[in-house]
């Protein structure tokens, strides 16, 4: 195993991308990369189907559950419930700018109410074994200060919570849609930068358009303790294929494309109940920039719909691919 700390190089909790399935493939580019699970509300995960919410592959190790809730007593539970079902950590949402969420007191809305998500990282803590972490913005609105950020952390901090994750836009609560939150509020990366030099103690990481591993290293060198991938590791998977060589400086060959594809069909696919399209879906990221990679994507889109698909469906459209 790698001597550096598990949250150096991570993939971001993104609803209806970093699914079972997508994780089950990153899992093959790479074995030291943290992965994250979608959110899934407490409500949810106490009133719904813990299966359907919490299921997932002992290949997809090292795993975390993110959570998103404010309700002290129905964090430190589900955070419990999560721990029993495998899970190596739990992380608390509080980025996500939904309207639906903040009615719900979820995600970014929660920035306003540190003392709030204090008590909720406490019984989490005290109900637990495993690290319980927290993913938040730099600031909310009109709340943008460097200073803003750096109480709510310090705050934050006194639960006993060690790593803290910063997307490093702020939400703007009113007036934009998540994806615009994700795109229209300028990056500031020297506020996450500077949080770690007044917090040398705390495990910072910095998420939020991060694209390449070189841009990852970059801000590792900057004296961050660890980088999140968002969307960029779902639209372009093979970004993953080098993280344990270069980020963590592991000697393991790196697996192609078209293995990649060739594993996933007969060794998850395969396994799989449920039409073709659910699992073949995830596959689009993949083959940018190669020849025959625009076939495939198109081969795939057209066909994996169909009543009769199953995985000869993707291998035909794999051979579409340069090898």
């Amino acid at each position: 195993m790698s001597e550096f700390s598990p949250w150096r190089f991570s993939t971001a909790p993104m609803m209806e991308w970093s699914t079972p399935a997508t994780r089950w493939l990153w899992r093959q580019l790479t074995q030291h990369t943290l992965l994250y699970t979608e959110m899934v509300t407490t409500g949810a995960l106490l009133n719904g189907d813990q299966n359907r919410f919490l299921d997932f592959d002992a290949a997809e190790h090292p795993v975390a559950l993110q959570l998103g809730g404010s309700n002290p007593a129905e964090l430190a539970q589900c955070a419990k419930i999560g721990q029993n079902w495998g899970y190596d950590e739990i992380n608390l949402n509080v980025g996500c700018p939904s309207d639906r969420v903040q009615k719900g007191m979820i995600g970014a809305a929660l920035m306003a109410h540190s003392e709030l998500v204090k008590d909720g990282m406490k019984a989490m803590l005290d109900a637990v074994d495993i690290p319980v972490t927290i993913k938040h913005r730099i600031g909310i609105d009109d709340h943008d200060s460097y200073e803003f950020m750096r109480d709510f952390v310090g705050t934050v901090a006194e639960s006993g919570c060690k790593v803290f994750i910063v997307h490093a836009r702020k939400a703007i609560l009113k007036g934009l849609s998540p994806k615009e939150n994700r795109e229209i509020p300028p990056l500031q990366y020297d506020k996450v930068i500077q949080l770690k030099q007044d917090f040398p103690d705390l495990t910072i990481v910095i998420n939020g358009g991060i694209k390449t591993l070189d841009e990852s290293q970059h801000l590792l060198d900057q004296g961050l303790d660890g980088v999140m991938l968002g969307r960029a590791a779902y639209q372009d998977i093979m970004v993953l294929s080098e993280v344990d060589q270069r980020i963590f400086g592991d000697s393991r060959p790196t697996i192609s494309g078209h293995e990649l594809v060739e594993r996933y069909c007969h060794d998850y696919i395969a396994k799989q109940p449920g039409p073709l399209r659910h699992s073949a879906k995830h596959l689009m990221g993949l083959f940018h920039g190669v020849p025959g990679g625009r076939k495939f994507r198109r081969y795939l889109s057209e066909n994996i719909h169909k009543d009769d698909a199953d995985i000869q469906v993707i291998l035909d459209a794999l051979a579409l691919v340069a090898k």
